[in-house]
């Protein structure tokens, strides 16, 4: 059997922590680093092994795996001056994980090719839980050897794997899909409001939306915690509003028009607004229950 790969990895959040034990438990060895400390001196109990800077991580990897949260965490990593280019050795492989705009991935690439190291780009669609089991979908671009060599690992991290392409493909999936996302979440607020307005007993609604011709994997996710109304935060507002902003300003490069993404968007920013960025996005259906008089905020 081959040895596996020395991996490095940046960023220990929500996502970036179970991923690295799946990786420890499946017999990959790693080493972390996080710019706060409590997350790697949990992984060292886990025998991670702990570095102090991003550029010390890839200082002995075969592969950096980053997971991190926006295009200016993704350029400090990767370009800075103490970033994993820095001292990652020429035909080192670099997976950026994160949801950013195909601008940022493609200023790392440009980066990683001057230094001679390869660059997948695959983000990832799933919950923590979904990463501790190793079942989350990736979404896949890059040189197409590169993504064959590194299935193998890919494959301990996600079930599902879509290779798309060989550039930044793979950010524009899954920004569409997370507009999907964001999108559905609010027009089943409007609806669900709408028929709680019109008298449809709250249980019977759900049950019938979920057995119905719009049912969806995403909805039926959500029908249970909707009716015990309450939504433990998978993916928060603050998130989501995120990737919707990233979403608009491609969109504006691309002279591509996103009316409905727009207006979701302001409905995410008045959730935000009124302290409740750290709810799962989904809460807006609570939202939409005060506006229309059903619910007064608390």
């Amino acid at each position: 059997m081959a040895e596996k790969e020395k991996i490095g990895f940046v960023g220990l959040g929500k996502m970036g922590h179970p991923m690295v034990k799946r990786l420890i438990d499946t017999g990959y060895t790693v080493t972390v680093y996080d710019r706060i400390g409590e997350r790697m001196k949990e992984l060292a109990a886990s025998r991670a092994l702990v570095a102090d800077s991003s550029k010390a991580v890839a200082i002995s990897a075969d592969v950096v795996i980053t997971m991190i949260p926006d295009d200016r965490a993704i350029e400090a990593v990767a370009l800075g001056k103490e970033g994993i280019l820095e001292s990652a050795k020429e035909g080192t492989i670099l997976i950026d994980m994160s949801t950013i705009s195909p601008f940022a991935s493609s200023r790392v690439a440009e980066g990683a090719k001057k230094r001679g190291v390869k660059y997948l780009r695959a983000p990832v669609s799933g919950s923590p839980k979904f990463a501790e089991a190793g079942i989350l979908t990736l979404f896949v671009s890059g040189p197409e050897e590169v993504y064959q060599k590194c299935q193998a690992l890919l494959g301990t991290l996600g079930q599902k794997l879509f290779y798309v392409g060989a550039a930044e493909e793979a950010r524009y999936l899954k920004l569409l899909i997370n507009m999907i996302v964001g999108t559905t979440a609010m027009i089943v607020a409007e609806a669900l409001t709408f028929g709680e307005k019109g008298g449809v007993d709250w249980i019977k609604m759900l049950e019938g939306l979920g057995g119905s011709v719009v049912a969806s994997p995403l909805i039926g996710y959500k029908v249970q915690p909707l009716k015990d109304r309450n939504l433990p935060p998978t993916f928060t507002v603050s998130q989501i509003a995120k990737d919707f902003d990233l979403a608009l300003a491609t969109g504006k490069a691309l002279s591509v028009p996103m009316p409905i993404t727009s207006t979701v968007s302001q409905f995410l920013e008045i959730m935000k607004a009124t302290g409740r960025g750290d709810l799962d996005a989904w809460s807006v259906v609570f939202l939409m229950e005060e506006l229309a008089g059903i619910k007064k905020p608390d």
